[in-house]
């Protein structure tokens, strides 16, 4: 099974709209005995490219065992994984492969694995779908939520909590209806139960902000007595951006949310103002960002990051006394504002379905939903002089070992 395949693409528009891969009967022998896996693969086939998953490893490498893949001479991997045929991968919120998909040649069952070919003996599969057509199902169910579009395309300019309510309904519904016994997978569930979430705000029109929260947004979730609002004597003179002067007046921001801690005993400081009082002697003035007599600091976040906002712009930063790095952390205050009520949300819905015994699958939807609302938060791109493309929102998601996405 060393050889690399050729397959075939063909449109087909009633499946996905994409050009798809398919296989013929000859490329599938011995390899895959299913009869309806085999007339999938060779009839409807698999889409190239999608937002959730990718199966270009067929296009590029044809049909090849979990075996072949690792060169596991010595039997280190487990019997169950060795004949897998690996046919794709799930994609990250930076368009590169997570997992592999997997197929059971034998009973068409799809799972997933992570391939370390240094211990083969650590590769453990997990479920995904009962067979192709369902994984191919349900993730454009999925794609089609993110672009609104399709059986999805009702939500567009549909916004707050029963939008949310209703496409996480109905996206659950897709994923029970799939054939399997029971409720579907976790990797599925996350999808329904977070993703929607990118709906309850959308882009800012009166604002002046990314996005156009209400009033009691904040309130309402963590309680009035959470939430800190300011008045013009706590802003500093650099502080002109009105959009967010108004922001932090009306609807404000919550004192505290795991990995971000607001400042309340002060009225607010530039960076330079700060480290010139609470941090005085540690930094010279060339340590600083250029712009620190700017830069307004809310508060903080772990491991001795200040969190601040340009003045000028409404820009949401951190800045590393570490490493001395100026980094993007949100477009402005109303995507931070969302941020931090993600991550409630995401805590109240593990109480209920135990989001966090998929650790890094959650950790990456909670990505691709903070993405599709602001995607300055985990665009990796340098911004800044000291920018080194480090994200602290996924980098944070992503600790399983600190586990702040845990109830």
């Amino acid at each position: 099974m060393g050889t690399t395949r050729t397959t075939t693409a063909t449109d087909i528009t009633h499946l996905t709209g994409m050009r798809v891969i398919t296989l013929t009967e000859g490329e599938l022998d011995p390899y895959v005995t299913h009869a309806p896996t085999r007339r999938w693969l060779t009839g409807p086939g698999l889409p190239g490219d999608g937002g959730l998953l990718t199966f270009e490893a067929l296009r590029t490498e044809g049909l090849r065992t979990v075996g072949d893949s690792t060169g596991d001479s010595d039997g280190r991997l487990a019997v169950e994984l060795r004949d897998r045929l690996v046919i794709g991968g799930i994609l990250g919120v930076d368009g590169r492969e997570r997992e592999s998909v997997l197929l059971d040649g034998a009973t068409g069952e799809i799972s997933t694995t992570y391939f370390l070919h240094d211990r083969p003996d650590l590769m453990d599969p997990r479920p995904l779908a009962p067979s192709l057509e369902m994984l191919v199902h349900w993730a454009t169910a999925v794609d089609e939520l993110a672009a609104l579009r399709g059986q999805f395309a009702s939500y567009a300019g549909r916004l707050g909590p029963h939008a949310v309510a209703e496409a996480t309904r109905q996206l659950l519904a897709v994923f029970e209806a799939g054939g399997t016994e029971g409720e579907p997978g976790l990797f599925w569930k996350l999808a329904a139960v977070i993703r929607p979430l990118a709906l309850v705000a959308g882009p800012g029109t009166t604002s002046g902000l990314a996005l156009d929260l209400p009033v009691r947004f904040l309130d309402e979730e963590f309680g009035p007595g959470a939430v800190a609002r300011f008045e013009d004597v706590d802003f500093p003179k650099a502080l002109t951006h009105a959009p967010t002067r108004r922001f932090l007046r009306q609807v404000g921001l919550p004192e505290e949310v795991v990995w971000f801690f607001l400042e309340t005993d002060m009225p607010l400081q530039t960076l330079a103002e700060y480290c010139a009082d609470a941090r005085e002697g540690v930094f010279t003035e060339g340590q600083l960002p250029a712009d620190a007599d700017r830069l307004i600091r809310l508060g903080h976040l772990v491991e001795d990051t200040s969190l601040v906002v340009d003045g000028a712009t409404g820009a949401v930063l951190s800045w590393s006394e570490p490493d001395l790095s100026l980094r993007p952390l949100n477009a402005d205050v109303s995507t931070l504002a969302f941020t931090l009520w993600l991550i409630r949300r995401e805590h109240a819905l593990d109480a209920v379905y135990e989001l966090t015994e998929a650790y890094d699958q959650l950790a990456e939807t909670m990505c691709r939903t903070l993405s599709a609302v602001d995607p300055v938060a985990c665009d990796p791109t340098p911004n800044t002089p000291t920018d080194d493309g480090w994200r602290y929102w996924p980098g944070v998601f992503e600790d399983e070992a600190g586990g702040g996405l845990y109830a």
